[in-house]
């Protein structure tokens, strides 16, 4: 078993049957007699809905049916509600207006859903779609989130178009140590926003069997339970047993598939309406970018307090965080409790302060994305430490150094909520400089100078908060449901093993890793275990993957789940050795009675299970044990990136000329999957540094950046190889002492990569930090520097 091991770099294998073309995605799934939908969407950003006719699409050929917002309301169809109510400074929750599947009075956003139209093939509802007349009464539309408060009303519940105004931590404590600071860095920063762009696009199938009048829905979704529980809790008021939630393989997440959206939804319900037959519906592209939830999008002041001898005193921050039109399923959590609980960083600030305004604006839902609210702190932590080192005549890797929490002084409490159970921060960085070669840098940026080129380094120290739990404690935050996780392990008669997990993949490499984990617990053959996932008619409950919670929070429960097994494994193999429970130690798949030759592999006491000829008294045949997991505490990962760049500045083109990556992990279960995911992380905080960006015109509210034509994607040649290693500090609350991986990337690299451009320029830009703006700045330093 040592090459399936767990610290093996196995390989993955789901890989074959995606690279071969044999996986199988919600959009190639085709049921029987099914229609397909086509939604009619708003083509201005915010308007009353008038008059509106479908007849000449009724009559359309191929179509079945057409359907609006009134006629939702009129069978009692829900709002789709938002799942973790925050309580504003002054006591009251979150302001939260309806999300209606279709809208019906009014239209909030270019893309926002006003019919759908059911028709014998897409094309068909499409043309069928272009005969619905629609009266919109235009209305002036918010874009910029800096002046929502003074614009027009979104939303009669919302006044100024205000969601809620946070805070957190100790305003009185942070003034004090600001009153005795020697030096006060400052800093204006946006946090561009982003459009997900997972290479699937959404899709659903909405199925009604008349006979059992019951439901299934496949849906590209990264939790379908939580899917089936908001559909049927709040929006279709239908019983959990009467609905089946089917995720097959997806392509890829992100946070944007976390959600319950609109049109799984209507394709949910409409099915009933034509009489159950299916109805499917797949995003184009353009669609994608409309709709899909988009992430980020924050303006941030901010304030870091020092001393003479560079000691943090104190931190302020002042977010405004934009909600888009309506309430994502999470979106009110990413900009507080995700967000300003991670202020502190790996660092010892006595006293922060956190205020964060949420406002309403004409543009897409935002929500979480590959991080949310993790890389926005990172960002605003890591580029005023860089900027303080500069502004204080220190080096940035020693001023972090100085200000680090020490390994002694874990358990952490910081003052901003959370408590980091353990850390050793000083090894990543040491490792970190050495990969790098810190102290030749000097000599690369003379060699850059001399090419007429420019030359910078940037650091980026982040930690961030996974396993999105334990429930209590987000209970009492104000989350709607638990954020435990539960999983089902089962012997077959012959041997092998089934693993029901709650846990959702689509990237992350489930299907290895848990393999791996329950063939060393058992200790049983890794090509004996399979993993389930993805399936509420399959799996009893279970609460997804995001926020890097899947091996934390889902393999432990695996892991109880083993438990179990074992010690019924225990009592069954003590019959059949007539020994004493006790005497019987289980090691590498086989029960031994301490002392003697006498042992039983897990096999035969599988097979005795289900075939109880010989069987104690008292115990139940079958090997089938299911354990829930709910964390004592979040899983703190932590790390050090430093990104080496060279800018030409006649071209304003930035070239990453080398970029480490050391990150704590806890303990590793296979450490390619955790380089695969640390890469992943890195070109999308990439692609944020240095190319995306959402951007609305200001006065129609048009996406401007709607497709691939506008919206730049990072490409293979943005990136250098990346090097990557890793520190273990073992998380200390679980029992496979993991801690996260897949969001790291995404959150250390925005800060990594523009203190880099910064360092290089010499002036602060925002990001992206595209080459037109690259360009400006650096001609400003030339003729600066011509002067």
């Amino acid at each position: 078993m040592a090459d399936t091991a767990v610290g093996s770099r196995l390989e993955r294998r789901e890989d074959r049957r995606f690279l071969t073309g044999k996986g199988r995605y919600t959009d190639d799934i085709n049921r029987h007699g099914q229609a397909h939908a086509y939604f009619l969407r708003s083509p201005v950003a915010h308007a009353r809905i008038g008059a509106l006719d479908t007849a000449e699409a009724e009559r359309a050929p191929g179509v079945i049916a057409v359907f609006t917002g009134k006629d939702m309301e009129a069978d009692g169809v829900g709002s789709l509600p938002c799942g973790w109510v925050v309580t504003d400074r002054h006591g009251a929750p979150h302001k939260a207006p309806p999300h209606f599947p279709l809208a019906r009075d009014r239209v909030r956003y270019v893309g926002d859903h006003v019919a759908v139209v059911i028709a014998e093939t897409l094309g068909q509802a499409k043309d069928a779609a272009d005969l619905i007349r629609v009266d919109y009464e235009e209305l002036p539309a918010v874009i910029d989130l800096l002046s929502a408060a003074s614009g027009e009303l979104l939303h009669e519940a919302a006044p100024g178009n205000l969601c809620y105004d946070w805070e957190l931590g100790d305003k009185a404590a942070t003034e004090a140590g600001f009153a005795k600071a020697a030096h006060v860095t400052k800093l204006d920063l946006v946090n561009n926003r982003l459009i997900p762009n997972a290479m699937e696009p959404r899709a659903a199938i909405g199925e009604w069997d008349s006979g059992t009048e019951e439901y299934t829905l496949y849906s590209t979704s990264q939790n379908p339970h939580l899917l089936r529980l908001i559909l049927c809790a709040f929006v279709l008021n239908l019983p959990e047993s009467k609905v089946r939630v089917i995720a097959p393989d997806v392509g890829g997440g992100f946070g944007s598939k976390i959600f319950a959206y609109a049109e799984e939804t209507v394709c949910t319900w409409a099915s009933k309406k034509i009489d159950g037959r299916p109805v499917k519906w797949t995003a184009d592209r353009g669609e994608a970018f409309l709709s899909d939830a988009h992430g980020r999008d924050h303006v941030t002041h901010c304030e870091l307090a020092l001393d003479a001898d560079g000691h943090f005193l104190g931190l302020k921050v002042d977010t405004t965080a934009n909600m888009g039109a309506y309430l994502s399923s999470f979106s009110t959590s990413v900009p507080t409790y995700l967000y300003a609980t991670l202020l502190a960083g790996q660092y010892q600030t006595p006293a922060i302060y956190a205020n964060v305004k949420a406002v309403f604006t004409n543009t897409a839902p935002v929500d979480a994305y590959r991080g949310a609210g993790r890389p926005e702190a990172t960002y605003v932590i890591e580029r005023l430490v860089e900027i303080a080192a500069r502004e204080t005549g220190r080096d940035p890797a020693e001023l972090r150094r100085l200000n680090f929490i020490r390994p002694d002084q874990f358990p952490y409490q910081t003052p901003v909520a959370l408590q980091y159970d353990i850390g050793d921060y000083e090894p990543s960085l040491d490792k970190a400089l050495e990969m790098i070669d810190y102290q030749g840098f000097g000599a690369r940026k003379a060699a850059s100078e001399a090419k007429g080129k420019l030359r910078g380094i940037g650091l980026s120290a982040y930690i961030e908060a996974c396993g999105i739990a334990p429930s209590a404690v987000v209970g009492s935050l104000g989350a709607g449901v638990g954020l435990w996780e539960s999983a089902t392990v089962r012997f077959n008669a012959t041997g092998t093993v089934s693993v029901m997990t709650g846990a959702h993949s689509h990237g992350q490499g489930h299907e290895t890793t848990f393999a791996q984990v329950v063939a060393e617990k058992l200790g049983i053959p890794y090509d004996n275990v399979e993993i389930v996932h993805g399936d509420t008619g399959r799996i009893s409950m279970g609460m997804g993957t995001y926020g890097s919670r899947s091996l934390a929070v889902g393999g432990s429960a695996i892991v109880k789940a083993c438990d179990k097994i074992i010690a019924k494994g225990r009592k069954i193999a003590a019959h059949l050795m007539e020994a004493s429970e006790g005497d019987v130690e289980f090691k590498d798949g086989k029960f031994t009675v301490a002392g003697t030759d006498k042992s039983k592999a897990m096999a035969e006491i599988a097979f005795t299970a289900y075939v109880p000829h010989n069987y104690p008294e008292g115990v139940e045949p079958g090997l089938d044990e299911t354990a829930f997991y709910d964390p004592l505490n979040f899983t703190y990962p932590a790390g050090v990136h430093i990104a080496e760049v060279e800018i030409d500045p006649d071209t304003g083109i930035t070239t990453i000329a080398d970029w480490v990556a050391v990150d704590d992990f806890g303990n590793i279960i296979n450490p390619m999957i955790v380089e695969g995911q640390v890469h992943g992380g890195i070109a999308q905080g990439v692609g944020q540094a240095l190319l995306e960006h959402t951007v609305y015109d200001r006065e129609s509210g048009q996406l401007l950046t709607g497709s691939y034509m506008d919206y730049a994607m990072p490409r293979a040649d943005n990136f250098p190889a990346f090097r990557v290693e890793t520190t273990v500090s073992a998380c200390t609350h679980n029992p496979l002492g993991v801690k996260g991986c897949g969001e790291a990337g995404a959150i250390a690299a925005p800060a990594a990569l523009m203190n880099a451009i910064t360092d290089a320029l010499g002036v602060e830009i925002d990001m992206p930090a595209t080459p037109e703006k690259v360009w400006r700045a650096a001609q400003a330093r030339l003729r600066v520097a011509a002067e």
